[in-house]
């Protein structure tokens, strides 16, 4: 028998009220049994997201194996099923009276959709005041893995009410933790639900009790409590944090962040962001009144966001104060806080075309390291402006500009001493640093010829920079070159600088390269075999720039990358000389079959014809002859090995600059374990120098996750400076894992300063699968020390730490 009726519109509050908390992040169910907690019903349609969609406007058709009753009130009875879309309701008798609106569905009531699955003892209501009464409920959440039970759902229209649930993520077999609520009220016009007295069970022990909360119960934002933050350090003693979440407008929110440390006392940290069609915003603040380990008040203010103008240009900041230059030190968790010395406030308008590049920003520095002065911080940028701009005029032709002006400006530098306690103090004295203008213009016409296996490209550039300098600094230049050149009683005259220096000079490079390949055969794989030789020729006229001052310009860290740039400087206040050839050879193995790299090589060297005369203050000229061998391998053995090596050889003094050797095992189970070391030396230093004094770092790292079974694992790194003998971070800690319910216990000693003094922390997170994490953010801390504790991030491909980013000003790089 089939008949055209409205399926009933059951009340399926409880499919989004307890759940509501559930974490976005992928969590791991393979602990989990296979088996549904409700097995799917067979007369049910298969799981249909575009007809899920759709329901509203689809007919009900209804079922039955005896129609019985009356016209007016019909009874179905028997494999009773009615079907919309992707909803299904099944009972055994179903009675409907058409006038009234009543219903009644009694005996093994089942309802399924897309994402819900329910069972029920009886159902009733009425169809047209839309209230409902569902009694004895088990139910199960598809999509999200939750289940539980209810003793009655109530519902009047959008509001609904529930009798003694639960929810959960776990297995009813396993029921490691539960969420007990014994009355909860759903809103769903509102988008809230109430909960009271809720309990949340970890085995059969209560841990914790709420008499009354609200939480969302769809995508809306709700004001409310969040889970809070344990900690455990030496620093800061006992550690607790307890978010409080501030819907304010649909497009912007606060959180505030009460904090409690038992060696410091109370702080309040809070987070401000905004979004709107245009753009958006997030502004960081905290206060500690009266640190008592510091006997001051503290804080810091952090801003970042950006304002799209138009489709070609966007405004953005990132602003950054603190209240002291110790704050860092104190309140950063990563050891980049300890290294750190300084902080970066920018502001600025950057615009982008199809051939273009812009900006005009400015930009300030704020020392972050007590033991330094402010002679330590870069220049402030006040403002800048510069341009990129290159076009293909021709298949075989191409130019183009960079160019940049800037006004330099530096704090004032207050000295400090060391009193009697070995505390850096500033002892009253300020000295005066100036500044000055630059103007950096460099034109070029490039050349790029081309093959299917081959290229060469000539590239001509023209580099002018002028300077207008404030008296003091250009009288201290030329002090300092007068120094040097062993002058020691110079008349007035000579002290006297130059304010207004050029530097003028052309720019001729010739970048080649080939590309062979072959098939090849080894331990019976096919791979392409490829061999790729290179050669960069570099021509730039010596010019005294003895006159430049230094504002932004330091020497790039010699790599592969250096082979081939037309400076060694970054910044425009020296331009090398140079009359050298590159000659670099490159290889690679690919899997024929996979068209993964098994093998990779590259190796590389300078050939320096002349003298480079054009040096940093205190640096040495480069002399003609051969700079280091550069070597790079990487091996992936197998799916699980993959083994890499850097190397840097100086054939003049026969020493290696830097060695590097790095191997990742891949494990079963997503574990890993990586191990390596690196060892650089200090290039300023002088060639009569022993190794401790020419060695900058050698480090060794060991990282690991180790599974025990599915359940335990063990997570660990061990971060040793060879150089100082002492550890700089150590981490070690236990996982535990089931289908609902992760724990992670973590202790941590790490260096927190530059002076070597270190800090102990213990965090311990509970991760309740499917609502929340109770606790500090393991994952986080896990992510940075093990790299691939999350398996997706070794797929990630990194920054570049030293290409320019699309909008920056880099004249040095090759075009």
């Amino acid at each position: 028998m089939r008949r055209a009726l409205r399926l009933l519109p059951l009340p399926l509050s409880i499919a989004v009220c307890l759940p509501a908390w559930a974490d976005e992040k992928p969590l791991n169910w393979n602990l989990c049994p296979a088996t549904d907690v409700l097995p799917v019903f067979t007369d049910a349609p298969p799981a249909d997201k575009a007809a899920a969609a759709t329901r509203d406007q689809q007919p009900t058709d209804i079922e039955g194996d005896q129609l019985v009753g009356t016209t007016t009130v019909p009874e179905y009875q028997g494999n009773v099923a009615l079907h919309r879309g992707d909803q299904f309701l099944g009972t055994d008798r179903l009675s409907f009276d058409t006038e009234t609106g009543n219903y009644i569905a009694e005996g093994n009531v089942r309802y399924q959709d897309s994402s819900f699955r329910m069972l029920a003892r009886r159902a009733e209501g009425n169809q047209e005041s839309n209230t409902h009464k569902i009694s004895d409920i088990k139910y199960q959440l598809v999509a999200r893995r939750g289940n539980g039970v209810a003793e009655s759902v109530d519902v009047q229209g959008s509001v609904g009410q529930m009798h003694r649930s639960t929810y959960t993520t776990c297995d009813p077999s396993q029921p490691v933790w539960k969420l007990v609520a014994p009355q909860i009220d759903v809103d769903n016009e509102e988008g809230f639900g109430t909960a009271r007295n809720a309990i949340l069970k970890i085995g059969n022990f209560p841990v914790m009790w709420a008499p009354w909360f609200k939480f969302p119960v769809d995508d809306r934002r709700q004001t409310g409590l969040l889970y809070p933050q344990l900690g455990m350090s030496g620093r800061n003693g006992f550690d607790y944090l307890q978010p409080i979440y501030l819907n304010l407008a649909p497009n912007y929110d606060d959180t505030l962040m009460p904090r409690y440390m038992s060696k410091r006392g109370f702080m309040l940290d809070n987070e401000f962001r905004y979004l709107y069609e245009g753009g958006r915003g997030e502004l960081l603040t905290a206060y500690l009144p009266n640190d008592k380990l510091r006997d001051r008040d503290r804080g810091r203010a952090f801003y970042t966001g950006y304002h799209n103008v138009n489709s070609h240009w966007q405004a953005r900041a990132n602003l950054a104060w603190v209240s002291d230059e110790r704050y860092v030190e104190d309140f950063a968790n990563r050891l980049v806080g300890v290294t750190a010395s300084n902080l970066q406030s920018q502001v600025g308008l950057y615009g982008t075309g199809e051939n273009w590049t812009a900006g005009i920003m400015a930009d300030r520095w704020q020392l972050t390291d007590y033991t330094l002065t402010e002679a330590s911080l870069p220049y402030n940028r006040q403002p800048r402006l510069y341009i990129n701009w290159d076009k293909p005029v021709l298949p075989w032709l191409e130019t183009g500009i960079y160019a940049e002006a800037v006004r330099f400006t530096h704090d004032d530098i207050n000295q400090k001493s060391i009193d009697s306690n070995g505390q850096y103090v500033r002892n009253g004295q300020v000295s005066r640093m100036d500044g000055g203008s630059r103007l950096d213009v460099k034109p070029y016409v490039s050349m790029p010829f081309s093959g299917a296996a081959w290229y060469v490209t000539p590239t001509l550039a023209w580099r002018y920079t002028a300077y207008e300098l404030e008296r003091g600094l250009a009288d201290k230049v030329r002090a300092d070159n007068l120094a040097a050149a062993g002058i020691t009683n110079p008349t007035p005259e000579q002290l006297r600088g130059n304010a207004s220096p050029t530097r003028s000079l052309p720019i001729a490079s010739i970048d080649a390269g080939m590309y062979f390949d072959r098939e090849t055969t080894l331990f019976g794989k096919s791979y392409l075999h490829t061999l790729e030789p290179r050669l960069f020729y570099l021509r730039t006229p010596y010019r005294d720039q003895s006159d430049l001052p230094i504002f932004d310009t330091r020497d790039f860290t010699f790599s592969w990358g250096q082979l081939f740039r037309d400076s060694r400087y970054t910044g425009a206040d020296r331009q090398n000389d140079a009359n050298q050839l590159t000659a670099a050879l490159s290889t690679r193995f690919i899997d024929q079959k996979t068209g993964r790299e098994r093998f990779s090589g590259s190796i590389g060297q300078i050939l320096y014809f002349d003298d480079s005369r054009v040096v940093l203050p205190g640096q040495a000229p480069v002399e003609k002859g051969k700079s280091a061998w550069i070597a790079d391998a990487n091996y992936m053995l197998n799916d699980r090995w993959t083994l890499g090596a850097t190397y840097q050889w100086d054939p003049k003094y026969k020493r290696e600059d830097l060695a590097s050797v790095r191997a990742r095992y891949l494990m079963p189970n997503d574990g890993v374990i990586n191990i390596s070391y690196r060892y650089r030396i200090n290039s300023g230093a002088p060639a009569s120098a022993t190794k401790e004094q020419r060695t900058l770092l050698e480090q060794a790292d060991l990282s690991f996750l180790y599974p025990i079974n599915p359940s335990w694992s063990l997570v660990g790194r061990y971060y040793y400076s060879l150089q100082d003998s002492k550890p700089l971070e150590i981490i070690g800690g236990v996982q535990w894992d089931s289908c609902c319910l992760a724990v992670r216990a973590l202790a941590r000693r790490y260096v927190r300063n530059r002076e070597g003094e270190m800090n102990t922390a213990f965090q311990l997170e509970f991760v309740l699968k499917g609502l929340s994490s109770i606790g500090q953010d393991t994952d986080r801390t896990l992510r940075r020390a093990i790299l691939g504790y999350n398996r997706d991030d070794l797929y990630l491909v990194p920054p570049s730490n030293t290409g320019a980013a699309r909008d920056d000003y880099d004249p040095n790089q090759i075009p």
